[in-house]
């Protein structure tokens, strides 16, 4: 028996209210004392799904009452968020994406699926593919970046990790990608604020990622919170029939984000729980989660029977959540080996993994020659140097303090005294707590807390020097922290093999090669800040009186540019070849540089490239980033790059939504950064 005709055997003999339950997913309150009521819902197949239960033993007690104590016997979806690692910690998403490296994200989100399948989970709410230009949104921990081209990349890879090549070998889960849709342009970077935009940016700047994730394969998509253009996402017909159905032909279910059904009535957009059912059923709202208030299991059942809501939108939602429990083989095999599950958390493998991804998530912002470290005479300083539990970062799935190596367990140097007397170097990691960054933790101020600040000046005071190591969730204002600093690192929380990580950077055993993928500003308020804004009628300079610019800041190029890392060598950029200069709409072509080390270290390079639409039907971007490749170069040693370029790439959705390629003069820019760039122009015809 193939797929269909099982899942038309099981739907013939399902009741609506069993229908129901399979889109229902629960959060683990079933395991509270208080409430038994959820076991007797579960029995008598209310309960489709559950979240937040990741312990193999319970995974394993559930699924049996699903299989063997309910009607029809039909297994559970049991979800959580692996965001970066659900036992060994890796990187956060953000910080991993200065490695672009997208592979490396594969293999780590493949590493955390594993881990997570291995206990019992088997859908996983990510990734999460956000575009995000607004460093004061808690929520650009979780996502790729400012960057479209570079999110849909990490995207893909971060789909294809968690859901591997079979999703039914037993050591892969489901991926939810989120959050459907512009999550990132919340209005002043207030998490769950409202977004408003044209059409026209919707597709150019924020539907990308998703396109990319869905062609990956992407078995389900989250709705956000917010409400786009006076919907609420979690509501909307346009967003998640119009576009994500018909547009983008995605296949899989929704699901809501944790309590956004119920909350369309909050926005004001429904009169009660039962209208608010009908507007999310209606709109195309498969599954919905939530800890508290249940809309579609009080409310489904009679709508469906008053002829609210049809069963055929009914069926068809049932279907693909089905149709995801098959292919996973939970119809054949819903549990998972206790013992197997013990020997498949953080291993020397995972942690081996864990520090390469670590070290090439670092990004090195300055450095006047000190680094790499010799035999200075050093000493730690600062919050983070000892703190285990602030190397998790948010989100931190099942990772504990004591898993992860901090500064102190890494380096063989004592802590800094109070005068710093007992060293010449000092090492300071300071930057955003974990509370500071993620759901719900947007900031108005994109600055270092004063505390770390005050620190970094008495050690200049002190005539020391100074390595200042920034863990953060977002870009931050760093020019007095450069001034301050003989060599400044950045990253984000790297999780379990943090310290070692640090290490292999700052003694030279692993020459930084991170590139960042947001801008950094010079200033609070420039937000939002992105390298790839629109052509303005006036200049974009901080020169001329009449100009896109601010009175009291340098506005452009940001302090720190998207894709900006130095590395312990130089390389320069010459040679710039276009492999047809006068291309057709439907060809690729190749773009080749070459790059040569001349400094006396070996390293990696990340060669970025950009490009320019001349003259165009509608207004377009100073510059976009269309391909990129890392490279490993010896020192004194001049390589070719070669990066394919497809003329498709080069086009936009116009205000009818067409995707088009127009005719004219394209700008080819090759760099090592969006701001240090050589040049060459084609012609399209």
């Amino acid at each position: 028996m193939n797929k269909k005709e099982f899942i038309d055997n099981l739907m013939k003999k399902m009741t609506v209210a069993e229908k129901v339950g399979q889109l229902n997913q629960c959060g683990n309150s079933i395991y509270d004392e208080s409430y038994k009521i959820g076991w007797d819902i579960l029995r008598q197949g209310g309960i489709g799904s559950f979240l937040g239960i990741t312990d193999v033993e319970k995974t394993n007690e559930l699924q049996k009452v699903a299989v063997t104590e309910t009607r029809l016997g039909i297994p559970l979806l049991l979800g959580f968020d692996v965001i970066h690692g659900f036992k060994t910690i890796f990187p956060t998403p953000w910080s991993e994406a200065f490695s672009w490296e997208p592979e490396l994200a594969r293999r780590t989100s493949e590493a955390a699926s594993k881990e997570a399948a291995y206990s019992g989970i088997n859908l996983i709410f990510a990734p999460m593919v956000d575009v995000s230009r607004d460093s004061r949104w808690g929520r650009l921990v979780e996502g790729a970046g400012e960057d479209t081209y570079l999110n849909a990349e990490f995207a893909k890879a971060r789909v294809s990790g968690i859901q591997g090549k079979d999703l039914s070998d037993g050591e892969h889960c489901a991926a939810c990608t989120k959050h459907f849709v512009a999550y990132g342009a919340a209005i002043g970077g207030r998490d769950y604020n409202s977004v408003d935009m044209s059409e026209q940016t919707l597709f150019n700047v924020y539907i990308p990622p998703f396109k990319a994730a869905i062609e990956a394969g992407t078995r389900s998509i989250m709705t956000a919170f917010h409400d786009f253009n006076g919907e609420p996402c979690t509501g909307s017909k346009y967003l998640l029939t119009d576009v994500l159905r018909n547009k983008l032909d995605f296949k899989g279910f929704t699901l809501s984000d944790s309590g956004s059904c119920s909350q369309i009535m909050t926005h004001g957009f429904s009169e009660n729980d039962k209208d608010t059912a009908k507007i999310a059923m209606n709109a195309g709202l498969d599954v919905e989660m939530c800890y508290g208030k249940f809309t579609y299991s009080e409310n489904l059942e009679s709508l469906v029977e008053e002829g609210l809501v049809s069963i055929e939108s009914l069926d068809n939602s049932v279907r693909r959540v089905l149709e995801v429990k098959y292919d996973l083989g939970l119809f054949d095999n819903p549990y998972r080996s206790t013992e197997a599950a013990k020997n498949a958390l953080l291993t020397e493998k995972t942690r081996n993994l864990a520090r390469e991804a670590a070290r090439k998530s670092i990004v090195l912002l300055k450095n006047d020659g000190i680094l790499p470290l010799n035999n200075e005479k050093a000493a730690l300083a600062g919050k983070f140097a000892e703190n285990r539990g602030e190397m998790i970062g948010c989100w931190p799935g099942l990772g504990e303090a004591n898993d992860c190596v901090a500064p102190a367990d890494a380096f063989d140097f004592p802590i800094a005294d109070k005068n710093y007397e007992n060293c010449d170097v000092v090492i300071a990691f300071v930057g955003e707590t974990v509370d500071m960054n993620g759901e719900a933790k947007s900031r108005s101020k994109e600055v270092l807390p004063e505390d770390d600040l005050e620190l970094l000046r008495n050690i200049k005071k002190a005539g020391k020097k100074l390595v200042t190591v920034i863990i953060s969730g977002r870009p931050l204002v760093l020019k007095e922290v450069s001034k301050l600093s003989n060599a400044v690192l950045f990253s984000g929380a790297l999780g379990a093999e943090a310290g070692n990580a640090y290490k292999d950077i700052i003694f030279g055993k692993y020459n930084p090669s991170g590139k960042l993928v947001s801008s950094f500003p010079e200033s609070v308020g420039q937000q939002p800040l992105y390298y790839n804004l629109n052509h303005t009628g006036k200049a974009l300079s901080d020169e001329e009186r009449w100009a896109t610019k601010y009175l009291d800041s340098k506005m452009y190029p940001p302090y720190y540019p998207f894709g900006f890392g130095l590395s312990y060598t130089q390389f320069e950029y010459s040679n710039l070849k276009v492999s047809n200069t006068n291309p057709k709409q439907n060809e690729r072509i190749t773009v080749s540089v070459d790059i040569e080390n001349i400094g006396k270290y070996d390293g990696d390079e990340i060669v970025q490239l950009y490009t320019r639409d001349v003259v165009a039907s509608s207004v377009r971007p100073v510059k976009e980033l269309k391909g990129f490749k890392k490279v490993f170069i010896k020192s004194g040693e001049k390589k070719t790059v070669e990066i394919p370029l497809d003329i498709q790439s080069l086009g936009f959705y116009d205000r009818q939504l067409n995707y088009i390629v127009e005719p004219g003069e394209f700008v080819i820019m090759a760099g090592t950064n969006s701001e240090d760039c050589i040049k060459e122009s084609i012609f399209v015809k």
